[in-house]
């Protein structure tokens, strides 16, 4: 199936998400690696990620696109979303997470940053991206200040869904 690209940069692509990624999402999301980078961290089943669908992206609150390898056919290795937090879309909370273990280091979550503000700015016009990170994922919060991002804020003691208590940094990116 020829699927359309919605953004190509030199590594990576993004297409839509559609039902048939579930597997691949679940799966990555199951990843100890991606779980530690979520405040939810509860075994993530199709039934979640099907909900998540009607419920956020079939109903515009959410934009979300797969992140594909260009160099390995496309191979879908990740995820990038925006979600909507004004009725106006401009602003949006920006999530991305790479579940492919052979794909991370390979600049890929830099990238998509990259991409995805321009994609943020010159197709849809919005103003402003904003983001949550733990503290503790310092190569994250480099990829996010190259793409734009500055640290607006410092949210303590965090409680994540498994009881685990971090510090996390709030970041934005004004479009404008």
């Amino acid at each position: 199936m020829a699927e359309k690209m919605i953004k190509t940069g030199e590594k990576v692509s993004f297409r839509m998400i559609t039902n048939e990624d579930t597997e691949a999402v679940v799966r990555w999301r199951n990843n100890e690696r991606v779980r530690q980078n979520f405040v939810y961290r509860e075994h993530f089943t199709p039934e979640i990620h099907e909900n998540w669908l009607k419920t956020e992206v079939e109903t515009g609150e959410v934009l979300q696109m797969i992140i594909c390898e260009n160099a390995k056919d496309l191979r879908p290795v990740g995820s990038v979303y925006l979600r909507f937090t004004d009725d106006s879309k401009k602003t949006a909370e920006y999530g991305i997470f790479i579940g492919e273990d052979d794909a991370i280091g390979m600049g890929y979550g830099s990238e998509t940053a990259r991409l995805a503000v321009e994609y943020a700015k010159e197709e849809l016009g919005m103003d402003k991206l904003f983001l949550r990170v733990f503290s503790y994922n310092t190569i994250a919060i480099k990829s996010y200040e190259n793409a734009g991002f500055v640290r607006t804020k410092e949210l303590k003691d965090v409680e994540c869904s498994d009881g685990k208590i971090s510090d996390m940094i709030l970041m934005e990116n004004c479009l404008k």
